[in-house]
Parts: C-alpha cells; structure tokens; sequence
C-alpha cells in the first residue's frame, strides 16, 4: 500500500508502505504463508454443494417446530419438523438425506428440504423394501373408504382394514396421526400404486402362538375366550391367537333371531369345543353345552291331554313351531289348527310371536319332541252332523276352491263338503267348475250324502230344481225337428243349442247344408233329433238329415205315379180286349142296327148334329 501524507498547499501525498487489513484489529496481522495455511485448514471443512442435489446430512437441532441440519457447508440447512412426522423418534445425531432447494436465500439461508429427498428416492425404496421383505415406517395421514392412507418414504400408500390388524377393526380414527410398522405386500407399478400391511408383522409371531395353542386342543375341552366378531350366522371367538366359530344354533338351547341377543363384542365367556377339522384349522365352539338341556328338567306331570301355553317362534306353510319354555318347542301342524279340511297354511291362523294356548297330542322324552294342537280347544263340528245337515236339507255355501271335478265349499267353520261337476247343472255342459262359480262365491246347495264317520259331504246344485229331463224327453222325441244355433266346433262336430237351453251334438257329416257347404259357428238352422238318452242328458241331432229326407220323400213320390199309371193303361188295354171278345162273339143283330144309326147319322146336315 503506499502511505498518503498531507503538503503545505493541501495536497495528499500516497503512503505506499501502509496496511488496511489491519485496521480494526486487536491482534497482528498474518502473514500470507499463514493465510494461506489457514485457508486450506477451513475448505477442508467444507464440502462443495450444488442446488437440486441429494446430500447426507447429520441433525445438530431440534425444536418443536425445526430441524437443522448440517450438510458440511458453509452454513447449516433449516427443516421444518413436519416432514419428519413419519419419524417421531428422530434425534440429534442422526443421519438424514436432503434435497438442497437453494443454496442461499434472501436472507442468506441455505434452504434444504428432507421430504423433497424422500419423495425423489421413495419409490426406488418402496421396490426395495417389498424385495427384501423390510419392515419400515409409516405415517397415517387420513382415513379412507376400506382403510387409510399411510405416508412411506413420501408416497401415499394404501392400508386396508383387513390388514390393519389380525382382529376386525371397527375404528379406523383411532389410528389416524399415529406412525407404524409396515410391511410392503403390493405393488402395481403400472398406476404407482403401493399396499401395506400392519397386520403382516405380527402374524408371524401369532402363528408360533396358533401352533402351541392348537396343539393342546381336545374336544370337550372348556376354554376362555373373546368375542371377536358377530355375525348373522354365528360368534367368532378369540382364543388367544387361535378364532373359534360358535354357530347360532349352539348359542342358546332356545330360538333366537341374531347371535347379539346373547353375545357382545369383546365380552369374555367360558366355551366348549364340539369338534375341529383334521389340521385344527377350523373350531367347533358351543355355548349353550355348558348348561342342561332344558328337556331334562321338564316338569315330569306334564302329560297328553294337558294344556300347555307358549309363543310362536317359527312358522311355516305346514305349521307353527310353539316354545313353552325355553328350549322346549311343540309343532302345531295346519291340520291341528282348524276342523276344516280344506287345504290352508299356518298364516292363515297365527303369526310369529302370537301368545297361544294349545293341547297336547303326543309327547316323546327321549327324542324330545311334542306335538300340539289348537282346534281341540273348541267342540268337533262333526259330532252332530246328521242333525245340524240332514239328507235333502238346503244351505246357503262358500266357495273355498274349484278343481277340475267340482267344487269344494264350506258350510261352517270346520264342515266342507263337495259339489261334483255333474251335480251342477240338469242342462249345461260345464267344462270347468270355474264357469259356474268362483272362490269366495256364495251359492244355495242341497246336501245329497253324509259320510261323518270318513267326514265327507256331497252336495247339488242342480237337484234344487226338478229334473227337465223328463219333460224334454217328450219334447225332443225321435225325427222331431227344432231350431237349434251352432255354439262351438271340432273335429268331431259341433255344440248345438236348442230350446229350453238344452245343447245337443251334430257330428261333422250331419253339419252339410242342402248346398254342399258345413255349417258355421252361431249359425242358426233347423236339426231334426236323432237319438235322445235321458241317463246320460245326450241329444244326436241332424241337419243334412232335414233335406235328405225331403230329397227321398221326393223321389219315391215320383215312382208311386209311374207306377200308377201303368196300371191304368194296362185295365183299359184289358177293358178292349174283353169288348173285342163280347163283339166277335155277341148277336149279329145288334151290331147291324149300330151300323145303321151311324150310317143316319153320317146323312144328317152338321149344323143338326
């Protein structure tokens, strides 16, 4: 430096010797050897850092809200404590990866961010950790449908709830913001998408659990366990390590609707194991072994004949299942509910839960069973049968069903009766008993047969009038000839309708009019009768035997004068030769005056004559 000095006139002359590094400090000055060793010393201390680079880092601090770390520049990098949520147990010392986003801000910070570095690295990690089955950590950011979505090495993954834990989980929130243990068990590497499972870390240690536990199992055996899951079906039962079924029907000795009348979740019980499959895979569990069966406690008096009071549980088409104390069910059988005999179901009288009083028909101790009825209750409808409904006595019926044959009705509660299809109508023909009446129809009957000791009743319809079949027998004689319209046709022929709703039957061939052609369906002509059975109601009539006979009529009309005539010609030829024999043998005389008087008369003028 040169050194500057100030002249008489006032002008500033240059020090060159002087030294301005030294101004403003205490101790001496270095020389440059000494610089230039201490310059080296501190690089060495000093790494070169580029931006948007991955380095190492050590953590030097830690409050609650930063991190800093130490990369090895020249000043240490800041993080914010959040992208190390993941890590709860992260301390000074430890070693971080960092992604150097400036190398010096405004404010002349050097700017890192750890979750930039994850991100940037995790999915090769991701692939790595599925690879070699590592067990990392997780961050539970949120619940999801199905699960919740874990933070690994910055990517979202997805936990299902199955793989939450090896128990059903019933709250996912519990788990939110809490960091795990996972394991890596799916990756689709086509959309990035990655599958944990929490639960597969400690399936490993269940099954040596499952193993020691199974190994002891014994049927009969009376075990501890935990409701672990209810369903429609049953109860699973945790056994410690080891899930156990117990089915609904081995949970109460009674019926019940759902296993959640009798179980809850997580409550401890004492079971029974029934049976297990041959690897002791699958565990029969019962509850209801554990107490007597309540037969056996049965009141020993109860007997046939007694009256009994209980609650319908089931019911079905055939019959309702009644229990008169818990685990004890009788059967009432739909024919044990009514005296009808008419086909119904057990809905017709009861529904679930209906509070009833019945008898008892029959009861078996060792096979535990016991059957009721209800119609005992009330007088048997029968008994007096022959009084109430006599041979030939009228009733107002219902109709309950239609078949084929007739008509089954009801006269009462408990008395039903039939109405053959013959007994419906005199005239008629009744293809179906539907075209008569229908179900729920109310008609007038007679009672025809009583048969109480098989309880049968026949009854008529049509015997409520004479039978017209007497009359029509005078009235639809031999060859006489009626109006009659065609109803319906076959093959066979057709349905002829006649006076006095009376149908007959034409075979085809009696169905030809006189001009060749059949006749058509409500087409009205004239059929003469051909054969009429009063036993079996069947009228044969004709109408081409109408004009046949007419034709025939004709024709021997026509012989008869032929004939008639030849024998006319025959007497007058008969009557000549007897006068040519009385002339050739007579008198002379009188032919000689007949001569004469035609001889005059041929004389005599023609106006004369």
């Amino acid at each position: 430096m040169s050194e500057v000095k100030e002249g008489v006139n006032g002008t500033i002359n240059t020090l060159e010797s002087f030294d301005w590094n030294t101004i403003g400090k205490k101790q001496d000055n270095y020389s440059q050897d000494e610089r230039d060793k201490l310059d080296a010393m501190y690089g060495k201390t000093l790494s070169a850092v580029t931006e948007a680079q991955i380095v190492e880092g050590v953590v030097v601090a830690k409050n609650h809200k930063e991190v800093v770390v130490n990369i090895g520049f020249k000043s240490d990098g800041v993080v914010p404590l959040s992208e190390f949520r993941y890590n709860p147990d992260l301390k000074i010392g430890d070693k971080v990866e960092v992604f150097v986003e400036s190398q010096e801000d405004k404010n002349g910070q050097l700017i890192l961010s750890h979750k930039t570095a994850r991100s940037m690295q995790s999915w090769d990690r991701v692939n790595e950790a599925l690879a070699k089955d590592e067990i990392i950590k997780g961050y539970v950011k949120c619940r999801t449908k199905g699960g919740l979505i874990v933070d690994v090495f910055g990517i979202e993954a997805f936990l299902p709830g199955s793989q939450i834990d090896v128990k059903p989980i019933r709250d996912y929130d519990i788990y939110v913001g809490k960091t795990m243990e996972f394991k890596v068990v799916k990756i689709n590497q086509e959309f990035r998408n990655v599958v944990v499972s929490h639960k597969a870390l400690i399936e490993a240690e269940l099954e040596l659990q499952k193993k020691e536990i199974i190994s002891k199992l014994e049927k009969g055996q009376v075990l501890e366990g935990t409701v672990k899951n209810i369903t429609s079906y049953g109860v699973f039962i945790d056994l410690g390590g080891v899930d156990g079924l117990i089915h609904i029907t081995d949970l109460s000795w009674g019926r019940i609707n759902h296993p959640e009348e009798i179980v809850k979740l997580d409550q401890k019980l004492n079971v029974v194991i029934l049976d297990f499959d041959n690897d002791k895979k699958r565990i029969a569990l019962g509850l209801k072994q554990l107490t007597s069966h309540p037969w056996d406690s049965l009141d020993t008096n109860i007997k046939i004949g007694d009256k009994v009071k209980g609650k319908v549980v089931v019911i079905a088409d055939y019959g309702a299942f009644i229990e008169i104390a818990a685990g004890i069910e009788g059967l009432i059988h739909v024919s044990e509910m009514s005296w009808s005999q008419h086909l119904r179901t057990a809905q017709d009288f009861l529904k679930a839960g209906d509070e009833v009083e019945a008898i008892i028909l029959t009861l078996n101790r060792e096979e535990r069973k016991m059957s009721l009825g209800i119609k005992q209750l009330t007088p048997d409808p029968w008994t007096n049968i022959l009084e109430k409904y006599p041979k030939g006595s009228k009733h107002s019926v219902i109709v309950r069903n239609a078949t084929n044959f007739g008509l089954f009705v009801e006269l009462e509660e408990g008395i039903d009766g039939l109405i053959h299809i013959s007994d419906l109508s005199w005239s008629k023909k009744i293809k179906h008993p539907n075209e008569f009446a229908k179900t729920g129809d109310k008609i007038e009957a007679v009672i025809l047969e009583v048969d109480a000791e098989n309880r049968k009743l026949s009854l008529g319809v049509k015997q409520l009038e004479e039978n017209p079949w007497e009359v029509f027998e005078t009235v639809f004689t031999l060859d006489s000839v009626h109006k009659g319209t065609v109803i319906s046709t076959s093959e066979k022929g057709a349905i002829i309708s006649l006076p006095y709703g009376v149908e007959g039957f034409a075979p085809g061939r009696h169905l030809i009019k006189a001009d060749g052609t059949a006749a058509k369906t409500e087409e009205t002509l004239d059929f003469k009768v051909l054969e009429f059975v009063k036993e079996s109601k069947k009228i044969i009539v004709s109408h081409t035997k109408i004009h046949d006979d007419k034709i025939g009529e004709e024709r021997s009309g026509a012989a008869a004068g032929h004939k008639s005539d030849g024998k006319d010609t025959k007497k007058a030829v008969k009557k000549v030769k007897d006068s040519m024999e009385k002339t050739t043998l007579g008198d002379i005389s009188s032919l000689s005056a007949l001569r004469t008087e035609m001889e005059e008369s041929e004389k005599t003028p023609k106006g004369k004559a």
